[in-house]
């Protein structure tokens, strides 16, 4: 049996785990996770991570039209391409900045939501939060209102975006966090190509006299009201439940699990691992104790930094092919094509996901988007246009898969959500402010200065995490907490 380790300053494990009677006990909180961990990948486990990765499918859909439109909010006279002032309120940059405003308060004031009152109910509701407020965006005629629903959509988004990847990480056995994410990641941004084709057919166009663009929007909206059904599917975090002291609960739930993948296997499961120190109690100030100090500095330099260089190129792309002198049609084609490489980025990540450390794949493919980006920022003609917008797409959505991963494994359960809505939120707000100067420098540099930007923002991705990073691969979520 593992003896038990002292718990990080200022956090204390649970009692039953430190209690060597009880440590093999079922229903313990460092049993529930030891139960989960050693579960095999069977169907009845890759079902609940298909079933989160179809929310996530919308939250991307809703987070990335944002480019694919803009020509379209253009076109229609609501927003100006550029600005004419650094943070001019009429242009694209600002719709870009009012998502990100939103994202920003909902993750840094609401991602404790989801550890108090539960990942399933927090999962549900900031869906349908968002979807309504995107409804009522549909409808608005000026910049004011436009960005106005804009940002109270990207609050449900923000808490969204902890919840479902605090959630996958805590129903995920230690073997499989990172294929499970790099899947996750795979069928959400399949929504890229999705969204991509929607706007290249319907963004030009009036259909019955609605503008393109809020055609792209409805259908996003309308789809994911299929999340009631999603919901009845998924259970609470055992974890979770584990962490409020509600072991019965837990350990219902997980039996239930377990009794269907023996189904599944054919034979019993085998005897969970040795138990580890489980804490329970912990508060936001533990952030800035060690061992989660280094990481939550970690954490926000990465984030301020990633963001320039995911969404950079994510939500401007259609725009600056547009500037280099390409028609706003083949733009949007160009994008389609770049947009299906969106899943395969995690598809190949899966065959890395759990063989490579987390630190080490961010730090090789933030290279590759600097290399990429400087070139792409050179060329003009269709082939290598598409070739180096292919090359960005992969490398940020494994970038993407990655560190939603990583940052997962890097708190323990009881401060988790808040915890990474936290570091998270800066990343938001980066966007915010990033989106502006996007706008200036694409006014006064051109497309090279954007991705010199772009590049030296990468770099610093690559420091960060290259110095700071600690190791997590294979490692159990209460191992890394200690």
């Amino acid at each position: 049996m593992a003896s038990a380790q002292p718990a990080p300053q200022g956090l204390r494990p649970t009692k039953d785990v430190a209690d060597p009677a009880l440590v093999n006990s079922r229903t313990d909180s460092g049993a529930i996770s030891a139960r989960m961990d050693r579960l095999p990948a069977t169907r009845a486990v890759w079902k609940l991570i298909v079933l989160l990765s179809l929310g996530f499918f919308f939250e991307i859909y809703d987070l990335l039209f944002t480019g694919y439109i803009a020509p379209g909010l253009v076109r229609s006279g609501i927003l100006t391409a550029t600005t004419t002032g650094l943070f001019g309120t009429s242009g694209v940059a600002s719709f870009i900045a009012a998502l990100f405003c939103g994202l920003f308060v909902g993750t840094i004031s609401c991602g404790f939501l989801a550890d108090r009152f539960g990942r399933r109910a927090i999962f549900t509701y900031a869906l349908l939060w968002y979807v309504a407020a995107n409804t009522i965006m549909v409808f608005q005629t000026t910049a004011f209102g436009l960005n106005t629903w804009r940002f109270i959509s990207g609050l449900g988004i923000g808490v969204e975006l902890i919840t479902i990847g605090t959630y996958m990480s805590e129903l995920a056995p230690k073997h499989l966090r990172g294929r499970a994410f790099a899947i996750c990641q795979a069928i959400g941004f399949s929504a890229v190509p999705v969204v991509a084709f929607l706007s290249y057919l319907l963004v030009p166009q009036s259909p019955f006299g609605l503008d393109g663009w809020r055609w792209v929007v409805l259908l996003g909206g309308g789809s994911a009201l299929m999340i009631w059904w999603f919901r009845r599917n998924l259970p609470e975090s055992p974890r979770w439940l584990a962490s409020k002291g509600r072991l019965d609960e837990a350990d219902a739930i997980l039996t239930k699990l377990e009794a269907k993948v023996e189904m599944e296997q054919g034979k019993p499961l085998p005897a969970p691992g040795p138990s580890e120190p489980v804490v329970r109690k912990a508060s936001f100030s533990d952030m800035w104790k060690p061992p989660y100090r280094k990481r939550t500095v970690m954490l926000l330099i990465f984030h301020v930094f990633q963001t320039i260089g995911f969404f950079g190129f994510a939500n401007w792309v259609p725009t600056l092919l547009v500037k280099q002198g390409i028609t706003v049609t083949s733009s949007l084609l160009y994008t389609t094509i770049i947009g299906l490489a969106a899943p395969m980025g995690p598809l190949l990540g899966y065959w890395i996901a759990d063989r490579f450390e987390r630190k080490h794949v961010i730090v090789f493919m933030a290279g590759v988007n600097v290399v990429c980006g400087l070139v792409f920022s050179q060329v003009s003609t269709a082939a290598m246009v598409v070739a180096l917008g292919v090359c960005l797409t992969l490398a940020g959505n494994i970038i993407s898969f990655t560190y939603h991963t990583y940052q997962q494994e890097l708190y323990p359960t009881a401060i988790r959500a808040r915890a990474v809505g936290f570091v998270y939120s800066w990343s938001r707000l980066s966007a915010v402010f990033s989106s502006f100067v996007i706008a200036f420098i694409l006014k006064d540099f051109g497309v090279t200065g954007v991705f010199v930007f772009i590049a030296g923002a990468m770099i610093m991705v690559m420091i960060a995490i290259g110095t700071l990073g600690p190791r997590t691969r294979g490692k159990s979520l209460e191992s890394i907490s200690h």
